[in-house]
């Protein structure tokens, strides 16, 4: 078998239909569109949450809450994390989760969350410590130092 050759299977490819042709090819008229109206129309695509120009229902509902943009970027750190990425006796702090790449160097705020288990003895020295992660960190021998956070609004 050459390049040259090749070709599909038999029925694999069918050739286009081609609409619109006048009545003899079934397709005529309304070249299978249906009836007149937007939808017939050429070049018609329907925007997301078109409604048929009814009030959209993203429109109708109320608008709920809001995003602080002033809020400093704060991220969240589990206990199995630190107990993977530290050493008994280390202190995890922003610096030291930057110098692990855990965090990104925009980060301004950590706080610690008590999902996972905590398997090492670390010092915590982050904005924020949950009280389960406290009572965590404290149980196996650790100890928790939070930094004194002044909201800096401008």
């Amino acid at each position: 078998m050459k390049l040259n050759e090749l070709k599909p299977a038999e029925g694999a490819v069918k050739p286009r239909k081609r609409v619109g042709r006048g009545p003899g090819s079934g397709m005529g008229k309304t070249a299978s569109r249906g009836e007149n109206g937007q939808k017939s129309r050429r070049g018609y695509s329907r925007q997301r949450g078109f409604e048929g120009g009814q009030m959209p229902l993203h429109r109708r509902l109320p608008k709920r809450g809001f995003t602080n943009i002033f809020a400093p970027p704060t991220k969240e750190i589990a206990l199995s994390v630190i107990s993977n990425n530290f050493k008994d006796g280390e202190t995890v702090s922003l610096e030291s989760l930057r110098e692990k790449k855990l965090i990104s160097s925009r980060i301004e705020r950590v706080v610690v969350l008590a999902s996972g288990e905590l398997t090492r003895s670390v010092t915590v020295c982050v904005d924020r410590v949950t009280k389960g992660a406290r009572k965590a960190i404290l149980a196996k021998g650790g100890a928790v130092k939070e930094q004194d956070v002044t909201k800096t609004n401008p």
